[in-house]
């Protein structure tokens, strides 16, 4: 039997905080939910990709947190936030004042979670499961937080973000130090000190840097 996201997401996560933007509620994977320890097997069994949505990344608080503290960068610009996951950059973009605001992610409990998201901060967003990476709508601004997660992946995207920069947007990703973080055309905008799930990462703090991309 087909997994409905939206019940699955309500029964197995709980409207929280992340520690770094705690002016933003999501719905998130706790200890108290066994999401959190499911192997992939058993997530294969239910249907359900990674779930990534459900936990508030360091490189996404990072990225809220510079985009709430600094408003002018997104205020009355229209903002595409890449690989959004949970929808909490997007939810960031909409409370600092950004005039339209697509919350893009390839995986449909994605999309789900954004929505659900977005009605716990009366926000509202676009949401968009296409693959965009290559594509260029007008955006103003383009938000990526934590997507230099692997060398593919890496290779896929900088080339993209490197035509919007010379279009002229302004791209700005929030990073924890992953290994595959480009180090060349980084403009260092902000560093955080993240809390984040021990489970998840190796360490409970996670320094997460903003930077904006120019190469």
């Amino acid at each position: 039997m087909k997994t409905d996201p939206e019940h699955f997401i309500r029964a197995n996560t709980a409207l929280g905080t992340p520690p770094h933007v705690p002016e933003i509620r999501l719905h998130l994977a706790d200890e108290a939910h066994d999401l959190w320890l499911k192997t992939e097997d058993e997530l294969d069994a239910l249907g359900l990709p990674p779930p990534f949505w459900a936990f508030a990344w360091a490189g996404g608080q990072g990225l809220a947190r510079h985009i709430l503290d600094n408003p002018d960068l997104v205020r009355g610009k229209s903002v595409l936030d890449f690989a959004s996951g949970s929808g909490l950059v997007a939810i960031a973009a909409r409370r600092a004042g950004a005039s339209c605001v697509s919350a893009a992610d390839i995986d449909p409990w994605s999309a789900t979670a954004a929505r659900l998201n977005a009605q716990a901060n009366d926000v509202e967003f676009e949401i968009s499961q296409s693959n965009l990476i290559g594509t260029d709508l007008g955006w103003d601004v383009v938000l990526a937080g934590d997507v230099f997660y692997d060398q593919a992946m890496t290779a896929l995207i900088l080339p993209w973000f490197s035509d919007l920069a010379k279009r002229g947007a302004m791209v700005l990703i929030g990073d924890p130090g992953r290994s595959y973080c480009p180090r060349e055309g980084m403009e260092l905008l902000a560093t955080y000190q993240v809390p984040v799930t021990r489970a998840l990462e190796d360490s409970e703090i996670k320094r997460t840097s903003v930077f904006r991309y120019t190469a």
